[in-house]
């Protein structure tokens, strides 16, 4: 082809994909990706289409079940898909549904006055995306059939028997030559998402099943208290300020707003949005609305009971929220979706209807409730005065630079390189591992900070408490990245922030402070991916002059296992400091040979609720949580 030929762009060279081929062509732009999120994203099209059925009041029960094969099974108790010749296409209304993008009831209003999913897309791009898909339909008193296979029809759609309810029965097979990453559906995700749409759905009975062999599983979800039993099991693990769950719902102009909320004596604010049961990660109106009026109705209440002196500012939006735990959840006929991830509402009106309703509740809730409305001023008073001080202890630690953190005697030994991209942040425990990693590293892209000890646990103190402990600032102003709402992490110094402890309990306990410091305080840097835990051996053999390291007891036994005769020297390290700094730098910190753990968040709730379960002030649940989990313990130093 010629230069002239490739430069040329006319009608030739546009491409027109018939059909459902153009999803098969490029399935990521319908559902994200073909990764194991694009895979059970198939999923929840389904059963977004069955919760229309609900949320228009039709449907009651709807059941998802993992079949033996693999594939996935979604039935609901709804009014059924319409079966009649559809009249522009002039094929059934249900097989134009699982043929044609944009094909369903849910455009004109008329069928569904809200609705979630892709807006008749799911269902269409679910049939091309997998290798056989079976329809039924239960509907005037029968049952109707009709088979897809990659979004073909090949059993047209046929009466195969009587039923007297009605509903739709989906079955389909993921295609493994999209999916090639993996087929193979968890149950841990379905079962998460399932139970959140059980939560927001309030009255509506979701089951799921495991079928495969030596995987079965089962559970059903019902809340007829909906957000409010949302609140409750969000909370378990916490001790909460006031016993019930404040709760409002109204809905101006078709826009449905319902938020429930609670405060605890925690230090942390938990905000979940969602819009048409889709959780809005990025936020949007509806959360814009609901911060401005908490801020204001609670700083009314404060000045016309005299809670706050007169001459004292205003409480700020983090001191009202401190501590709180909240669901928003809108409905809108119309959601309009923006953001990075598509996960942020942007609906102007919304803003104003979700400030206005919450205004009127909570003001009257306040008036109703003057115990509970006074402990939430209280905790925001608290708030403010921590706020104050550590906004004294940031002003310090703004004065000292990365330079004087690194002449402290004992701390930071930076990297000669200042590309971030190529920078990596070793964080060690003591001296005397301090002393191995300065050797061993490679001083051009490798910096050690080491700590003393076990930090402060974040999940149990105030922002001033956190800010006033040395270790915790040198990180922080390591980084360079800030804190609190002014962190910044394209200021990041490192892009690898590496946990380097020892192998043993003291070193895991350590580990997870740090770790509970990052999701805390960091978690921009776990979103990006700069978190990771390094991997040091637990032993060493030596055969000859052959060295072999090993990780685990299992490991160990393996090995003995396999050279029953060899004479060797064997070695188990307590400690980092307890190697060499070569077999240091050789076993865990060289590029070539090391091994990594990176540290991420694949759902933000669940990790909340793990984090204030372990480092949090209830005990109870942290005891069952290890006596669960025991048996999983393969190294323990007693």
């Amino acid at each position: 082809m010629t230069e002239n030929q490739q430069n040329q762009y006319n009608a030739d060279q546009i491409q027109v994909l018939e059909g459902l081929e153009a999803v098969r062509k490029r399935p990521g732009m319908y559902i994200g990706s073909t990764s194991s999120v694009g895979l059970h994203h198939l999923v929840w099209e389904i059963v977004d289409n069955s919760i229309d059925e609900a949320l228009a009041g039709h449907a009651s029960q709807i059941e998802v079940i993992i079949e033996a094969n693999g594939s996935i099974t979604v039935t609901d108790d709804g009014r059924g898909i319409p079966v009649d010749i559809q009249a522009k296409t002039g094929r059934p209304a249900a097989e134009t549904v699982y043929t044609v993008l944009h094909a369903g009831g849910k455009f004109d209003g008329s069928s569904y006055k809200v609705s979630g999913g892709l807006h008749g897309v799911g269902a269409a791009v679910v049939n091309a995306l997998s290798t056989k898909l079976t329809l039924e339909v239960y509907r005037d008193g029968k049952i109707h059939q009709m088979t897809f296979e990659r979004g073909k029809v090949v059993q047209e759609l046929e009466v195969i028997g009587e039923h007297e309810e009605t509903g739709t029965r989906v079955n389909f097979i993921p295609d493994p030559t999209i999916f090639i990453e993996t087929v193979n559906f968890q149950y841990d995700i379905l079962k998460n998402r399932i139970q959140e749409l059980a939560f927001l759905n309030r009255g509506l009975q979701i089951s799921l099943e495991d079928k495969r062999v030596d995987q079965e599983a089962e559970d059903t979800f019902y809340y007829e208290g909906g957000l409010e039993s949302f609140i409750h099991y969000i909370n378990e693990d916490k001790e909460p300020l006031h016993e019930n769950v404040i709760f409002l719902e109204g809905e101006i102009d078709d826009i449905q707003v319902e938020i429930a909320m609670q405060y605890t004596n925690d230090y942390h604010t938990q905000i979940m949005s969602y819009a048409n049961n889709i959780h809005t990660h990025e936020g949007g109106m509806h959360e814009t609305g609901f911060r401005t009026a908490l801020t204001r109705v609670i700083n009314d209440y404060a000045r016309q009971n005299n809670l706050v002196k007169e001459n004292d500012d205003n409480l700020s939006g983090d001191d009202t929220r401190e501590g709180l735990t909240v669901i928003i959840s809108i409905k809108h006929p119309d959601p309009q979706f923006e953001g990075q991830t598509k996960t942020k509402l942007g609906n102007s009106e919304v803003r104003t209807i979700t400030d206005r309703l919450f205004s009127q509740e909570m003001h009257t809730f306040m008036l109703e409730n003057p115990k509970v409305a006074k402990l939430i001023v209280d905790k925001g008073v608290l708030a403010q005065k921590a706020r104050n001080a550590a906004k004294r202890a940031r002003e310090m630690t703004r004065k000292q630079s990365g330079l004087e953190i690194a002449n402290l005697p004992g701390k930071l030994a930076d990297c000669s390189s200042r590309d971030p991209e190529q920078c990596e942040l070793f964080i060690v425990e003591g001296d005397s591992a301090g002393g191995s990693a300065k050797q061993g590293r490679n001083r051009m892209f490798q910096a050690i900070l080491p700590i003393r000890g076990k930090i402060l646990n974040v999940e149990k103190a105030s922002m001033d408490r956190i800010l006033s402990n040395e270790e915790i600032r040198s990180l922080f102003t390591a980084m360079g990245t800030g804190f609190g709402s002014e962190y910044d992490i394209t200021k990041a110094r490192y892009h690898k922030l590496v946990i380097m402890t020892d192998a043993d309990v003291d070193g895991a306990h350590i580990r997870t402070l740090l770790l509970t410091l990052v999701y805390r305080y960091m978690r921009p840097l776990l979103e990006a991916g700069y978190v990771y835990i390094a991997q040091p051996p637990l032993y060493q053999i030596k055969v000859g002059k052959k060295e072999i390291y090993l990780d685990t007891d299992e490991q160990l036994k393996q090995w003995r296992e396999e050279n029953p005769d060899a004479r060797y020297k064997l070695q188990r390290y307590k400690g980092l400091g307890e190697m060499n700094y070569d077999q240091l730098w050789e076993t865990t910190m060289n590029p070539e040979n090391r091994r990594f753990l990176k540290v991420t968040v694949e759902d933000g709730e669940e990790a909340d609720a793990v984090v204030s379960m372990l480092m949090g002030e209830e005990v109870q649940p942290r005891r069952e949580f290890i006596e669960e989990n025991a048996v999983y313990v393969q190294n323990l130093d007693v």
